[in-house]
C-alpha cells in the first residue's frame, strides 16, 4: 500500500512539474510575442486616451472599462478562433496577412506625420471641438449618452484593427508550437496586453486629477503640480513614440515578409547597415539594433507615403467618375 502511495505521489509530483513547466513556457512565449507586438501596443496606448479627451471626468474610467471589455471580446471571441483556424488550415497566408497589416501600420504612421506637416492649426481645431462636445454633453444628457455609446463603438472598431495586428504578429511567433500551447500563449498575450494597455491608459487619463488632489496638500504640492504639468507632455511624447513604433514594426514586417517571399535584398541591406556598428565596444550591439531599426522605419515611412499617394489618387479618380447629380 505504501509503495502504491509513494508511486502515486511521484506521479502527482511529475504532473505538477509538467504543469509548472507548461505555465513557464506559456509565460516565456507570451513575453516574447508581446515584445514583437510592442509597436502596435504603444500605438494602442497612444490612441485610446484621445477617445476620452473632453469627456466628463466621472465618465473617463467607465468608458475605458467598456473599451477594454470590447477589446477582450475582439481578441478572444473573434480574432483568436480565426487565427487558430488560419494557423491550422492555411498557414501559408500568414506572411501575406502580416504584410497587409504592416502596410496598414506604415500608412497610419506616415499619415500622422503627413497630417502634422500639412495641418499646423489642428491642435486649436481639436481644442475647439472638445469644448463644443463638452457643451453638448452638458446641454443634452440623452444625446450625450448616445454620443458616448458611439464613441465606445468607434474605439472598439479601432481596437479590433490593432488587436488583429497584435494577435497575428503573436501567432507568427508561435506557429511552430503545438495547438494547445499556441492557444494558451495567445490567450495569455491577449489578456496581458489588454490589461497592461488599458491599465496604463486609465492611469494616464486620471493623472491630472491625481495631480490636482496632491497639489492641494502641502506635503505633496510639488509632486501634484509636476503631474498636472507633465500630463500634456506625456500624451505628446506617447503619440510621437507610437508613430515611430508603427513605422518601425510595419517596416520590419515588410522586410521580413519580403525576405520570406524570396526578395532578400532589402533585409540584407538592413542587416548590413546594422552590422557596420557591431564591432564597437560596449555599445556595438545596441547600435547594430538601432541601425536596423532606422532602416525599418525609413522603409515604413517611404512605403506609407506611397500608400497615401495611391489612396489619394484612387479617391481623386473616384470623384472624377462620380455621376453628377
Amino acid at each position: 500500500m505504501s509503495g502504491g502511495l509513494v508511486a502515486l505521489l511521484d506521479d502527482i509530483a511529475a504532473i505538477a512539474r509538467m504543469a509548472a513547466a507548461s505555465v513557464d513556457d506559456v509565460a516565456v512565449g507570451a513575453a516574447k510575442t508581446s515584445a514583437k507586438a510592442a509597436g502596435v501596443v504603444v500605438d494602442d496606448a497612444a490612441v485610446t486616451p484621445q477617445y476620452v479627451s473632453g469627456v466628463e471626468p466621472a465618465r473617463e474610467l467607465p468608458i475605458i472599462r467598456k473599451i477594454a471589455t470590447g477589446s477582450i471580446v475582439n481578441k478572444l471571441v473573434i480574432i483568436l478562433p480565426l487565427a487558430l483556424l488560419l494557423s491550422a488550415f492555411a498557414p501559408f497566408l500568414l506572411t501575406p496577412l502580416l504584410m497587409i497589416g504592416g502596410t496598414y501600420l506604415c500608412f497610419e504612421g506616415a499619415e500622422k506625420i503627413w497630417h502634422k506637416l500639412t495641418h499646423r492649426t489642428g491642435h486649436d481645431d481639436n481644442s475647439t471641438q472638445e469644448e463644443s462636445n463638452q457643451e453638448k454633453q452638458d446641454e443634452h444628457p440623452v444625446r450625450a449618452d448616445a454620443a458616448e455609446k458611439q464613441l465606445v463603438r468607434s474605439a472598439i472598431v479601432t481596437d479590433f484593427i490593432l488587436s488583429t495586428e497584435i494577435m497575428v504578429i503573436s501567432l507568427n511567433e508561435v506557429i511552430s508550437e503545438p495547438l494547445l500551447m499556441r492557444t494558451a500563449i495567445l490567450i495569455a498575450v491577449a489578456l496581458f496586453i489588454t490589461i497592461a494597455v488599458y491599465g496604463v491608459v486609465g492611469l494616464i487619463v486620471k493623472m491630472d486629477d491625481i495631480g490636482l488632489r496632491l497639489a492641494q496638500k502641502p506635503a505633496t504640492q510639488k509632486l501634484g503640480t509636476f503631474l498636472v504639468n507633465a500630463m500634456p507632455k506625456l500624451l505628446s511624447t506617447l503619440t510621437i513614440v507610437g508613430v515611430f513604433a508603427m513605422l518601425w514594426v510595419g517596416g520590419h514586417i515588410l522586410l521580413v515578409g519580403a525576405d520570406e517571399l524570396g526578395l532578400h535584398l532589402p533585409l540584407h541591406i538592413a542587416h548590413a547597415v546594422g552590422h557596420i556598428f557591431i564591432d564597437i565596444p560596449v555599445v556595438g550591439g545596441v547600435l547594430n539594433w538601432l541601425g536596423e531599426t532606422v532602416v525599418a522605419m525609413v522603409v515604413g515611412l517611404v512605403w506609407g507615403l506611397l500608400v497615401i499617394a495611391v489612396v489619394a489618387a484612387v479617391k481623386a479618380t473616384a470623384r472624377t467618375f462620380r455621376p453628377q447629380s
